[in-house]
């Protein structure tokens, strides 16, 4: 029940190597088991490079929590240990959360007499958890839950084979159980149960088989592993994906909130007590934790209510703990993503944007908020999921000519070994395999597709070219630049494999036709990829965000954005017809793609989803502009029925908008509307097709007009019907397009006008920069600015309340005279703010500044688009 933080000081602050410095403290844990991550810890690992690390270490083997097999015993990393008979589990989600995947992998490893749980949420973060069904003594609690759990798994196991007498009765127990934790609030204990050093004594023994016994022989311990985290470079990290930080909610539903993965805007009420969101306390025991791993005692600012709660979360548990204890002084500035949407939904000038953006992504696994869940809330939002971290980089055309030649090698082998089974007389054991070989012959005129399945890569972020980490040197390059450096890149790896290629190198731009005959041969020999995956995958991720499929439609973005910052400029009138024109436009490509039911991407033609996530932008820019346009927004009321007119148009014209989350209750209506006008349309073909043909007027049913009449009246009615409730929905829309628009009246550090548009660094809008770096800026300034909060110690405030009176009082500090500064965004950051930051950090001319930036995730207009308007989202 211990926490591991190494306290290692340095001269350099680096989250991502202070992190690796823990492992080591761990190894007599981990040495000669299989270790179980969920997916959170896979995505921090991967980041960090850590498991050739557990390699030196001595696991057994490193296998998925979620989605563990049996079979997870076999592989094995050291070939000289012996079969595991321990288990450890790293797991970034609550222990609640965890269970089932736990008692799942104990169930199913019989031969497992030690278990040990490293959990990155502490003790008191998993007893101040609303609704958590463990108490102060979390950890020990657990334990003795878990050891319960299964003992009683393998009872209901056991009686259940004495009657059925078959042998898989467990394996369809845990399939009928699911695995799911009987958590109770631990008045159910039991006499068998023992956690203690009782259990330690009988590692020696054999297991027996009997239930009575398994309890006693299974230790189980649970250890904090704090720093779950995702280091983009060294000075760059953010939170995993999947794990309880980043999945709790930021803000319950209410008049000022936003989404449950976004801060509320900041009234001048910061929640307090039990109005306290999960996301803030847990991010505020991460934000201790981290400070304290890398020795720093922090002076912590915040802008923003949520901001505020968590400054005061940390500051109280800094006075409990960090009492007498020297360390490193650095400033910690928290800040809510609620004060600065624009940046997060703009398609800026960043390669590792459109990376993100372009790249598929890892599919989720199931939400641990599911039926059964103890961590289930009851008064929350349940269905916050970020997008994974773990990018799934394409490397099949490395491989094209090799996959195709595997595959007919393959199907050669089987048919001759047919051929040669078929002589005999054992015909009746052929047939499974001669249809095997009807079908891969039948494969094989299409592409080999298991080499894309395998040949997938991903970033991580310890590779390096001669020291400088890839991702820590393209973190803060703009498209251009970044393409450019990643030629250069390639290039130097193909010099020292002394592999030359003719390529026609132009200067400027890096184009796809340069990067993939460079890619392909770097990679054409297995030793020179696996010298040079680094590169190879950070170059192929380029290349697919270069492609005409995907820079098309962000380039139109762009252009987009481009004219609504122009418009916003001008006049209300102007912003609201430029809005308009998106709409029509994206509906007659609704109406296009339903006649001929595809469309060419290279087009860059956009979609009704990114009209929507403009006309946020959009409203945005006309709340920062003309704030008192019209009575409830910043268009008028003509302005902005046409906008809504326009909508309603889209929609119905558009069979692919039916499951948009804010037309929830008419996708049935609208799904059934889009068939019937399929029907009427094949009906009306096939008709005109008759009347090209002679008939005389006998044929003809002149006799039906009246029925045709009473069809068409209903149908008429109906389809009223069907646009009454649509603008009811769109009216619902725009009203949270209202809010949005009025976010800088609403938030208190925005209303003075330092942040907004008139105090930009530039005459031109478009290239204004986001608030990160006005913040920035104006901190090294040493300016003042308006609700930036100061957190005061214990003793600060002692000082401020007892002692001010004798004019005593302790000077408030300056962030701009800290050497370290630490940067936190609740709710999220992107490349553009990473980039910006270092500008700002550049023209403050103060190289003797560490900056290091954090965010719960990595946003992309893709994400903002689910948190404000997509499944994520409040509306």
């Amino acid at each position: 029940m211990s926490s591991y933080v190494a306290l290692i000081p340095s001269d350099k602050i680096s989250c991502e190597q202070d992190i690796l410095d823990i492992y080591p403290v761990i190894s007599e844990h981990i040495e000669g088991a299989t270790i179980y991550l969920d997916a959170g810890c896979t995505e921090s690992f991967q980041f960090l490079g850590a498991f050739p690390l557990l390699l030196e270490l001595g696991v057994h083997a490193v296998c998925s929590l979620e989605d563990m097999s049996p079979l997870d015993m076999v592989g094995d990393w050291s070939p000289k240990s012996d079969p595991a008979r321990k288990v450890v589990v790293f797991a970034s989600r609550l222990l609640s959360d965890s269970h089932r995947y736990v008692l799942r992998c104990l169930s199913t490893h019989q031969n497992v007499c030690n278990c040990t749980i490293f959990t990155s949420i502490s003790e008191i973060a998993h007893s101040a958890y609303p609704d958590s069904p463990l108490g102060p003594d979390a950890f020990r609690e657990y334990e003795s839950l878990l050891v319960q759990d299964y003992e009683e798994l393998l009872k209901r196991c056991e009686a259940k084979s004495k009657q059925s007498g078959e042998s898989n009765a467990k394996e369809n127990l845990i399939a009928d159980d699911d695995g799911w934790s009987q958590l109770t609030s631990g008045k159910e204990e039991t006499s068998a149960v023992e956690s203690g050093s009782g259990a330690k004594e009988t590692y020696e023994d054999e297991p027996t088989g009997h239930v009575e016994d398994v309890g006693q022989k299974l230790f189980v311990s649970v250890h904090h592993f704090p720093l779950i985290l995702c280091p983009l470079s060294p000075r760059v990290f953010v939170l995993p994906s999947e794990g309880s930080v980043a999945e709790a909610y930021l803000s319950a539903q209410h008049e000022n909130s936003l989404s449950p993965g976004l801060p509320p805007l900041s009234a001048g009420l910061p929640p307090d007590g039990e109005d306290t969101p999960p996301g803030a306390t847990l991010t505020a025991q991460f934000l201790y934790h981290l400070a304290a791993k890398m020795d720093l005692k922090t002076e912590i600012y915040s802008l923003g209510d949520l901001s505020k709660t968590v400054g005061k979360v940390l500051t109280d548990m800094s006075s409990l703990y960090d009492v007498g204890r020297r360390k490193r002084s650095a400033g910690l500035l928290l800040i809510d993503r609620s004060l600065d949407l624009l940046t997060p939904c703009s398609h800026g000038d960043s390669l590792i944007d459109r990376i993100f953006s372009a790249l598929p992504r890892r599919e989720p696994t199931s939400s641990p908020h599911m039926k059964g869940s103890q961590t289930q809330l009851k008064h929350g939002p349940v269905d916050l999921q970020r997008a994974p971290l773990d990018v799934q980089i394409p490397l099949k055309f490395l491989r094209e000519e090799d996959s195709t030649t595997e595959s007919f090698q393959l199907l050669e082998s089987i048919d001759a070994f047919l051929h040669g089974w078929k002589s005999s007389d054992l015909t009746f054991q052929t047939v499974d395999l001669i249809n095997l070989n009807t079908k891969l012959q039948d494969e094989s005129k299409k592409p080999f597709r298991s080499a894309g399945k395998i040949l997938n890569g991903s970033f991580v972020s310890a590779e390096s070219f001669r020291g400088t980490p890839y991702l820590e040197a393209i973190l803060d390059r703009k498209t251009k630049d970044g393409s450019v450096l990643i030629r250069k890149w390639l290039q130097e790896a193909l010099r020292r494999e002394n592999i030359k290629v003719n390529v026609k190198i132009r200067p400027g731009f890096a184009t796809k036709s340069e990067l993939h005959p460079l890619i392909k041969a770097l990679a054409r020999s297995d030793s020179s990829l696996m010298r040079n995956k680094g590169i190879i995958q950070l170059a192929a991720a380029t290349l697919h965000a270069l492609d005409e499929i995907n820079s098309a439609k962000w380039d139109a973005l762009i252009s987009a954005e481009k004219m609504l910052n122009i418009s916003a400029g001008d006049t209300s009138q102007s912003l609201a017809t430029q809005i308009t024109d998106l709409i029509n436009k994206s509906a007659v490509v609704g109406s296009h793609v339903k006649k001929i039911g595809t469309l060419k991407p290279s087009q860059g033609i956009l979609s009704f989803q990114d009209v929507l996530l403009l006309i946020v932008s959009g409203y945005i820019l006309a709340g920062e502009n003309f704030p008192t346009s019209g009575s409830g927004g910043p268009f008028s009321w003509q302005e902005e029925h046409f906008m809504k007119e326009a909508i309603v148009d889209a929609v119905l014209d558009n069979p692919g908008v039916a499951k948009l989350k804010f037309l929830n209750g008419l996708t049935e209506e609208l799904e059934a509307k889009f068939n019937k006008m399929n029907s009427e349309e094949a009906k009306e073909e096939s008709m005109s097709q008759l009347q090209s043909d002679d008939f005389d007027d006998d044929q003809w049913g002149w006799g039906d007009e009246d029925a045709d009449k009473n069809t068409k009246k209903e149908q008429v009615y109906s389809d009223m019907q069907l646009k009454l409730e649509l603008r009811d929905r769109v009216d619902n829309l725009f009203k949270f397009l209202h809010k949005l628009s009025s976010m800088r009246r609403r938030n208190l550090p925005l209303r003075e006008g330092t942040f907004g548009v008139e105090s930009n660094f530039s005459e031109d809008l478009y290239t204004s920069k986001g608030l990160i770096y006005k913040l920035l800026t104006r901190i090294l300034g040493k300016h003042d600015i308006p609700g930036l909060e100061y957190h005061s110690s214990t003793v600060g405030r002692i000082f401020k309340s007892g002692f001010g009176r004798f004019g005593l009082g302790q000077a408030k500090p300056s962030l701009a005279d800290q050497n370290v500064l630490l940067v936190f965004i609740i709710g999220g950051i992107n490349g553009v703010e990473v980039r910006e930051a270092q500008e700002a950090l550049s023209e403050s001319r103060r190289p003797d500044i560490e900056l290091i930036l954090g965010g719960t995730t990595l946003l992309t207009p893709n994400d903002m688009y689910d948190l404000l308007l997509g499944d994520s989202s409040y509306i």
